[in-house]
């Protein structure tokens, strides 16, 4: 008798614990983070997955969306594409995610594209667009075109500089390697002459012989195009060399930007997205927008750089759009609701996507800045 009850009561623990599984997977909409947490990309994935999350906080605050949860799960793909094959994978099996909300580890997100396609998950990325057609179908970003970092810095040089002749230094990566050709292209619209272009690895101590190179050939001023702590290591080089360059670099956490401005003062610019600078906005929209986003970041990272961040955001954000309008959690309906969303205000400007365009700021948002106080400055 007593062997029967035990029985029953383990079978009604065991559909319990079905009934709580089932619930649980009924009532969450899970959002899967390939982030370099460690590695070259680390200050802005870490920022982009704090972003991630407190869009998701926010959003579970006023109930979630259409009645479901959202859960994110986050896996640390080293900065590395092999790795973030693995981590993809894993979310794709094991956890089953829904949708990938994942960092800028562009080489990365390339290489799991083939998984993420054929599970038909869609990717709302920090990063470029996969290359193959197919994968570029499910893949969305909240990054602006390669080609305005770009622009952005040749107009300055043209209209505040007497600059016409410049150096570019990049590292490998698929992002840095598109701003390469778009400076190489471009520079003739703007009067420019790019006398010499240097590669570097994210891990190099010393940039010193590159620098030196396109000094010699004529450069006024260094395109810098790459993440972390090699800006600092061409700030110090500059400096080394007894060098009058001035060091332009590219969209960084202004943690980075910081020691660099104490090595080269008035030498040094950067480019700034507008979550960066957002008391030189004017009212409107956009300062809107960043503020409903900032109130949340500052109380919880107080100073921290919002920019990564505040794109993060604006993935669940659109994410969140893009099920409200399918009415649905499926896949390839959330997918192609994504492509549909126009005119949608995010921290960094409006979002418009299209059958032919998933890389949807259109509009360059970014500013021309240098760090005066420890705190960025518009320069334009």
């Amino acid at each position: 008798m007593q062997g029967r009850h035990y029985a029953a009561f383990a079978a009604a623990g065991f559909a319990a614990v079905l009934t709580a599984s089932g619930a649980t997977a009924q009532e969450t909409y899970k959002i899967g983070i390939s982030a370099g947490l460690t590695g070259y990309a680390a200050t802005v994935d870490r920022a982009w997955r704090d972003g991630v999350e407190l869009a998701a906080a926010a959003i579970n605050a006023k109930g979630g969306v259409m009645g479901r949860k959202l859960e994110v799960i986050v896996e640390d793909n080293r900065s590395e594409p092999q790795e973030a094959v693995t981590v993809y994978r894993k979310m794709l099996t094991s956890d089953r995610v829904n949708i990938f909300i994942s960092g800028c580890v562009s080489a990365g997100n390339f290489a799991a594209a083939g998984l993420v396609v054929r599970a038909q998950v869609p990717m709302v990325l920090c990063s470029i667009l996969p290359q193959q057609p197919d994968q570029v179908k499910w893949a969305f970003s909240t990054l602006p075109p390669a080609g305005f970092e770009i622009t952005k810095r040749y107009e300055y040089l043209k209209n505040k500089t007497n600059i016409r002749k410049v150096g570019v230094l990049h590292d490998p990566t698929p992002y840095a390697n598109l701003q390469k050709g778009v400076a190489e292209k471009a520079a003739a619209e703007y009067g420019i002459e790019v006398v010499g272009v240097e590669q570097y690895k994210q891990d190099d101590a010393d940039l010193s012989v590159q620098i030196a190179k396109m000094q010699a050939a004529g450069a006024g001023a260094i395109l810098k195009i790459g993440l972390g702590g090699t800006t600092l290591t061409a700030a110090k080089n500059i400096k080394q060399l007894g060098s009058n360059l001035l060091l332009l670099t590219s969209l960084e956490d202004i943690a980075v930007f910081k020691p660099v401005a104490d090595v080269l003062g008035d030498k040094f610019f950067f480019v700034a997205s507008p979550s960066q600078v957002f008391d030189a906005l004017p009212d409107g929209a956009l300062k809107t927008e960043i503020g409903r986003f900032l109130k949340p970041w500052h109380a919880k990272f107080t100073d921290r750089d919002p920019n990564w961040a505040s794109r993060g955001w604006d993935g669940v954000m659109l994410t969140v759009a893009a099920i409200e309008k399918a009415k649905s959690f499926d896949g390839p309906a959330v997918r192609d609701a994504l492509e549909q969303l126009t005119g949608f205000q995010g921290t960094t400007g409006v979002y418009n996507m299209s059958a032919t365009v998933h890389q949807g700021l259109t509009v360059n948002p970014f500013f021309i800045a240098t760090i005066a106080n420890g705190q960025p400055k518009v320069v334009e």
